[in-house]
């Protein structure tokens, strides 16, 4: 029975270094490569110690299976430095592989010298081997080697874990595994009246982790040519993520273009965050035309509009980033164009990849032209204001008219919008938020927009004179969706994407709630879009102290009242502070205009 363990030890032992083989690139840490060509070896060495019939031969075995014994965990605890990105002078790795060298000279004394055994004999008692052994003093330090080997790998683990924001987390809590399963099976696993020993198991099960180890690597690192390329090519950044937004990685230049990946840990999900946003709406908008594409291709409409379709990808999927001066020298801006494509591992897709490529001195000689064109530019910014201007009335125009279409909610346009004018100001002065300027107008210009849904709601819901059953009510919380898609549609060819992004938002998650019993996504906390948190404030703040038909309009004390109560639950606790200090305003606007109960 125990020769059939350590057979099937050694065998196991072989295929996953065999696969190991498979997979392996120039990527992989050397130490890796070590542990997967050791633990055959010294399961090796077990197998001859369960077939030793003789002194010499258990001599032997030991032999084999200190090789193990004195350079695995070395290996291990190496590796576990460079998966972590910590570095480890040369003078320290010669150090502990000579300690481990020293070692297993002692290893090789046995029979001749009592350093690591003082004795060691082999008996044939009733037809089974019996193998007695008396450690020496060098065995002693072996044990202590090892205790300072699975300790020290403990410890960078954690330090990893905590400090090393760019060590993928998925990577770090793989590596606990292997340090503790070898020190469990090899002290607590001699511990146990077993009739085979255990550490051949431990090492399987340590090959198998750094298998799943080298396939996380393999995502990580998907394509060393071209990423190595990259790293060279300092005018081009990139950040890669998995198919669930999960942050992978990126260069140098990246982080300089976008600070927050700084802040932003492997393996995190990239959310709605204001620092986070941009680079989502890069995503989202890729997702998008990649979903449209795959529709033509599936009516069969691929071949007609080739031409079409590749224009239209091309718009998708390239986008304007601008790295503004510190010192406010439009001059010295840089400009970068972004696109985003698949993550590619070997022929199949694992991710997108966002690269940011340097466009800077082609956007300075299209400038220049335009210096000679300056009267012709003005009139063009002239003309394009005019159009500007012009799209905001209509947007606000079919606004207002939706509204009077929905006889509960006269004026509620205008009102809301001033609201959150009101609380944007108070979250600019709180300073809690980072919040850019250009973002809380897009806010502020985006209120009148959030109810533009309403347009594909039937007239015989919207004009109830009262109360909606439980199915008019389903019908009606369509709006937000379908708002989102009308304000997606009307801004589909807008220069302003950032704009877009938030009216869409607003619309869309403005009924959402900070505990997730919102709708139409269920989102809840950060998940919702920040923008869409003000706005409910707002919006709810409004049908409280407004008379409907179907209510009369509550006094500021029980609208204050319901909205704090809402804190945590219906509304973003951390909007709590500026809602308090916009309430003297919200009172002192409401009662002027005539809307105070």
């Amino acid at each position: 029975m125990a020769q059939i363990y350590y057979i099937s030890m050694l065998f196991v032992a072989l295929v996953f270094s065999g696969v190991y083989i498979y997979m392996w690139h120039k990527h992989f840490d050397v130490n890796l490569t070590m542990v997967f060509v050791l633990v055959p070896v010294s399961c090796l060495g077990y197998l001859f110690h369960q077939a030793a019939d003789s002194l010499n031969a258990e001599i032997f075995a030991q032999k084999v299976i200190y090789i193990g014994g004195c350079y695995l965990q070395l290996f291990i605890l190496l590796g576990i430095f460079t998966l972590c990105g910590i570095q480890v002078s040369r003078w320290v790795r010669m150090l502990l592989f000579s300690i481990c060298s020293i070692l297993y000279l002692s290893v090789m004394t046995i029979g001749y010298t009592d350093l690591f055994y003082r004795s060691i004999s082999v008996e044939n008692v009733n037809g089974t081997i019996v193998i007695t052994k008396e450690y020496g003093w060098m065995h002693t330090v072996f044990y202590a080697a090892l205790v300072l080997s699975f300790v020290s790998a403990l410890i960078v683990i954690a330090y990893s874990w905590i400090k090393k924001r760019q060590v993928p987390r998925t990577v770090i809590s793989l590596l606990v595994i292997p340090d503790l399963v070898c020190m469990v099976s090899f002290f607590v696993g001699r511990k146990l009246p077993l009739p085979v020993d255990l550490v051949p198991l431990g090492y399987v099960l340590s090959q198998l982790v750094f298998l799943l180890i080298a396939y996380r690597l393999n995502l990580y690192d998907v394509s060393d040519t071209v990423i190595d390329s990259m790293v060279q090519e300092k005018s081009i950044g990139y950040i890669s993520f998995d198919f669930q937004y999960r942050y992978l990685g990126s260069n140098e230049l990246a982080r300089t273009l976008v600070p927050e990946l700084n802040h932003l840990a492997v393996d995190e999900i990239l959310g709605y965050k204001p620092s986070e946003r941009k680079i989502r709406h890069f995503l989202d908008s890729f997702k998008e035309s990649q979903k449209e594409k795959l529709e033509k291709e599936q009516e069969g409409k691929q071949e007609k509009d080739q031409t079409e379709d590749q224009k239209e990808d091309k718009k998708n999927n390239l986008f304007v980033y601008t790295l503004h001066d510190k010192d406010g020298n439009e001059e010295n801006d840089k400009i970068y164009i972004v696109n985003v494509s698949f993550l590619y591992g070997g022929n199949h897709q694992r991710g997108y990849m966002v690269t940011f490529t340097d466009d800077t001195q082609n956007r300075k000689y299209i400038n220049l032209l335009d210096s000679y064109n300056e009267n012709l530019r003005l009139e063009v910014e002239k003309k394009t204001q005019h159009i500007v201007e012009m799209h905001d009335n209509l947007i606000m125009s079919l606004a207002m008219m939706v509204e009077s279409r929905d006889n509960s909610t006269g004026g509620h346009i205008k009102r809301t919008s001033e609201g959150v004018r009101i609380l944007v100001d108070e979250i600019k002065k709180e300073g809690v938020l980072s919040l850019s300027p250009e973002f809380c107008q897009d806010v502020i210009k985006a209120a009148p927009m959030h109810d533009l849904g309403k347009i594909a709601v039937d007239d015989e819901v919207l004009r109830k004179p009262g109360r909606f059953t439980p199915e008019e009510y389903e019908i009606m919380k369509n709006h937000a969706a379908e708002g989102a898609r009308v304000i997606h549609e009307i801004l589909a060819h807008t220069d302003d994407e950032s704009f877009k992004l938030v009216a869409e938002n607003v619309a869309h998650y403005h009924h959402e709630r900070w505990d997730g019993s919102g709708y139409p996504e269920g989102l809840a906390g950060e998940a919702i879009p920040i923008e869409a948190r003000i706005m409910a404030i707002a919006d709810v703040y409004d049908a409280l102290v407004s008379k409907r038909v179907y209510k009369d309009a509550f006094d500021f004390s029980k609208a204050d009242q319901i909205i704090m109560e809402g804190m945590g639950t219906q509304f973003d606790p951390g909007l709590k502070t500026a809602y308090e200090k916009a309430k003297p305003r919200l009172e002192a606007y409401y009662q002027a205009s005539g809307n105070a109960s």
